[in-house]
């Protein structure tokens, strides 16, 4: 059973980094793709962006240019480096592992 577990959310400046990391565990075979997504309060779950297992990458409009998602392929691990973040990044993010896989979500929260 893969697992994946969040870590690195926490409460940021507007402006500010902030990194996430996702570690996978239980995987039998490695999936192709992975990738963010976030839920804000009050609004349905928007993805994020995806990378492939050989780098490719791809993003939401609403992050291009300010996240980058890479994954550490030999210990199984997602990252998320979010730059010069707004308040309307606030919300939970999620990892994705395939298309059936998720963590439990960790809070992001920008401040004005």
């Amino acid at each position: 059973q893969v697992q994946l577990v969040e870590s690195g959310g926490g409460l940021v400046q507007a402006g500010g980094s902030l990194r996430l990391s996702c570690a996978a565990s239980g995987i039998q075979r490695r999936s192709i793709l992975m990738g963010w997504h976030r839920q804000a309060p009050g609004k349905e779950r928007e993805w994020v962006a995806d990378i492939t297992n050989g780098g490719q990458r791809v993003y939401a409009d609403s992050v291009k240019g300010r996240f980058t998602i890479s994954r550490d392929n030999a210990k199984n691990i997602l990252y998320l480096q979010m730059d010069m973040v707004r308040p309307e990044d606030t919300a939970v993010y999620f990892c994705r592992y395939g298309t059936d896989y998720w963590g439990q979500g960790t809070q992001v929260t920008v401040s004005a």
